[in-house]
């Protein structure tokens, strides 16, 4: 028995030792049938060569780069207007600054006057004149159109425009003789409408005033508008805008000053009655701007409720197309790129190459729990890639790792992988005899029991 024993204890330590009962994979040079392999121990320079080669990563779709939210709410429109002026008790002084004399001359006629024509008792010659001698003493009204002239039956379009009422009478002369008629009639001008001042501000009714044959002055035209109304007479001035530039009367020298009011205005003159502080304008306009504010609120409040209901459908179509991508992943049915592990590593398995970005060696060796030192050998890590060259027959460069010092470890973090790389890792020695021995230990306990009953 102790014979068999020893016979069984010999054959499983050379079973062993030669690897017949247990063979472990392990990187090999290049044999006879097998693909060409060429072993490149990884350095700081042969990671710079292996990273020569380019890889684009896939690109997430752009559904996971968009947002839902987004522009301004406007909040900070929604302050409150600022507070309306109140003055303090020093009073201001204001400047008079008269505008310069003005000398209107004649009225010359301009578009838009309307000239009245009256014509005597009828004659043989005038009744020719249509519209113009259709009873006694008739009187008929022209304007003048936009290009000077007004039209007369009969007689045609005379030009008018930029005349006196004494040069457009001989202007009519004219144009009646030439026309074979009785040139008997008198003009007036019944409409002035061509030269006009305009008055606003603090007066009873903002007015146009027109400038007829006789010149217009500061008062007339004011008095025309109801006069002026104003709570506070020191704080009052009376401005006249004319060719670009504003004068200032003080309502308090207008009112001490007589001859003020007597100041010519052209046409085009705009006058405005300002009043320096009005609280009861004030307050007025304060109040409207809070009423307009309050409106804002309410309509941005009813914009905010809408945008948040298409932001949240917008939130949900963008979820549910990013839910129908991942989902698509999950069945394999995207397409995807990556590296493999095998050997001596927590678990056997493909490493999904990451979107937008690469990954390293040191990703894919710790991303699914590394390696077991105990049973994989540090100093024998490979990353297996295929050539791309046809014309290599299926060559394969083993980029080979020895982590057996840990600072070697820092080159994988520079190593960048490259869809369908294998990394592989060989087991250490002793782990193939403990396998091995594993393997072969049921066949020596029976040839041990079968000694035994012997």
């Amino acid at each position: 028995m102790k014979r068999s024993l020893t016979a069984a204890l010999a054959t499983l330590v050379l079973v062993a030792g030669c690897g017949i009962s247990y063979i472990s994979p392990e990187v090999r040079k290049s044999a006879a049938g097998d693909a060409a392999v060429r072993e490149v121990l990884l350095t700081p320079q042969t990671v710079l060569i292996a990273n020569r080669e380019t890889y684009t990563p896939k690109s997430l779709p752009a559904v996971f780069y968009q947002a839902t939210g987004g522009g301004s709410s406007g909040a900070g429109a929604l302050g409150l207007p600022a507070q309306p002026f109140v003055p303090n008790e020093q009073r201001q002084s204001l400047n008079l600054r008269l505008p310069p004399p003005a000398d209107p001359g004649p009225y010359t006629i301009g578009v838009g006057d309307v000239l009245l024509l009256a014509t005597p008792s009828a004659s043989s010659t005038l009744e020719e004149l249509s519209g113009l001698l259709a009873a006694q003493n008739q009187r008929q009204g022209y304007t003048v159109r936009d290009d000077g002239t007004i039209s007369i039956p009969d007689v045609g379009s005379v030009q008018v425009s930029g005349l006196t009422l004494e040069e457009a009478e001989a202007q009519l002369f004219e144009a009646l003789v030439n026309a074979n008629f009785n040139p008997s009639f008198s003009l007036e001008i019944a409409e002035f409408n061509s030269k006009r001042v305009a008055v606003g501000g603090a007066v009873t009714q903002t007015a146009i005033i027109p400038i007829s044959l006789t010149s217009l002055d500061l008062g007339s035209a004011l008095a025309a508008a109801g006069g002026v109304t104003v709570p506070d007479e020191e704080f009052a001035s009376i401005r006249i805008y004319r060719d670009g530039t504003l004068y200032q009367i003080p309502y308090e020298d207008y009112l001490r000053q007589p001859d003020l009011r007597n100041t010519t205005l052209v046409a085009g003159d705009a006058v405005y009655v300002d009043t320096t502080y009005d609280l009861e304008r004030a307050l007025r306009f304060y109040q409207q701007q809070i009423d307009v504010i309050s409106l804002r609120r309410d309509a941005q409040a009813a914009a905010l409720s809408q945008l948040s209901t298409e932001i949240g459908l917008r939130r949900a179509a963008l979820n549910e197309q990013r839910s129908n991508f991942q989902a698509r992943e999950t069945l394999g049915a995207e397409d995807r790129d990556y590296v493999y592990l095998a050997g001596e590593v927590d678990r056997e398995a493909r490493f999904p190459m990451p979107y937008n970005q690469q990954a390293s060696l040191a990703d894919v060796l710790y991303e699914n729990g590394g390696f077991d030192t105990t049973t994989g050998n540090p100093s024998e890590i490979y990353v297996l890639r295929a050539s791309g060259n046809p014309a290599e027959f299926g060559a394969v460069t083993a980029w080979h790792l020895n982590a057996k010092n840990a600072v070697n470890l820092t080159l994988a973090t520079q190593f960048l992988m490259h869809p369908n790389d294998v990394v592989f890792i060989e087991a250490q020695p002793i782990t193939t005899w403990n396998r091995a021995l594993a393997q072969a230990l049921p066949s020596l306990v029976n040839r041990v029991s079968a000694a035994a009953t012997d």
